[in-house]
C-alpha cells in the first residue's frame, strides 16, 4: 500500500485524552486514538509519538499556584509519561507492538531514549512513544516533539489538536476567523500565531520540518491524512 508519508511523528495534547471527562484519561478516547494509530502501522508507516501531560498536570499552572518552576516541569514531564504507559498499554491491547522511551532514565518503566533506539522500534514495526518531554524544564512537549520529528528523520511532524487547522484567531472563541489551508513558518512567527510555541517553530523552521496540524479527535482523520493522501487540516512549509 503506498502511503503518503513513510514516517512520521505524531504530536497528541494531553487534554485530548480527557475526552468529555474534563480531568485524567477517556478510556474511549484512548482507545480511538489506539485504533487508528495501529491502522497506520498495520500499513507500513513507522510511527513515532509524542504526548502531552495536560490532564494530569501542567508545569505553568503549578508555577502559577506556587510551585517551584523547575519541580512543576518535572511534574509535568512525569504526567507525560503516565499518558505514554496509556496509550502504549491500549496499543498492545488492540494488538500494535509498541514501546516507551523516557528522556530521563526511568527503567523499568521505559527505555532510556536515543534516536538509535528509538528508529530501531520503528523499523521493527513497533510504535515509538517518546515521554518526557526534553528532559529539561522550561521546554514544553510542542518543542520535544519538534526537536524528536527532526532527530527520528521524520518526513512530517503531525500536531493533532481540536480544531481542524490554523485559524487567524481561536476559532473557538472569535467566529470571524478564518482557516488557513497553507502558511509559511515566518508568517506564523510575524502574526504571532499561537499554534505552537516560539521555540518548537523556529526549530521545525531551521531544520525544515513540515508540519500539518489537524482534527485529531475526529475518528479517520489520521488515516485521511497520511495513508490517503487528502489534504486536511493545515501545512506549514518553508517559504523560499
Amino acid at each position: 500500500m503506498s502511503v503518503k508519508y513513510k514516517r512520521i511523528l505524531l504530536k497528541l495534547s494531553g487534554e485530548s485524552l480527557m475526552g468529555a471527562q474534563g480531568y485524567g484519561i477517556d478510556p474511549q478516547r484512548l482507545g480511538e486514538y489506539a485504533q487508528q494509530v495501529k491502522e497506520l502501522a498495520q500499513a507500513g508507516v513507522e510511527v513515532a509519538i509524542v504526548i502531552g501531560g495536560g490532564n494530569i498536570f501542567r508545569g505553568l499552572s503549578g508555577a502559577a499556584k506556587g510551585f517551584d518552576r523547575v519541580k512543576g516541569d518535572q511534574m509535568g514531564m512525569l504526567a507525560t509519561v503516565i499518558n505514554s504507559l496509556a496509550l502504549s498499554s491500549a496499543l498492545e491491547n488492540a494488538g500494535q507492538p509498541a514501546e516507551v522511551f523516557t528522556a530521563t532514565p526511568m527503567a523499568p518503566i521505559g527505555e532510556y531514549y536515543s534516536n538509535r533506539k528509538a528508529i530501531a522500534a520503528l523499523k521493527a514495526g513497533k510504535v515509538a512513544i517518546v515521554a518526557g518531554g526534553t528532559g529539561n524544564p522550561f521546554f514544553t512537549t510542542d518543542t520535544g516533539s519538534a526537536l524528536r520529528a527532526i532527530e527520528l528523520g521524520a518526513d512530517v511532524m503531525l500536531k493533532g489538536t481540536r480544531v481542524d487547522g490554523i485559524y487567524t484567531a481561536d476559532p473557538e472563541k472569535d467566529p470571524t476567523a478564518t482557516k488557513f489551508d497553507r502558511i509559511s513558518y515566518d508568517e506564523i512567527l510575524s502574526r504571532g500565531l499561537k499554534v505552537m510555541d516560539m521555540t518548537a517553530t523556529s526549530l521545525c523552521r531551521e531544520n525544515g520540518m513540515p508540519i500539518v496540524v489537524f482534527d485529531m479527535d475526529t475518528v479517520g482523520n489520521l488515516r485521511r491524512l497520511v495513508i490517503d493522501g487528502e489534504e486536511i487540516g493545515t501545512v506549514v512549509y518553508q517559504a523560499k
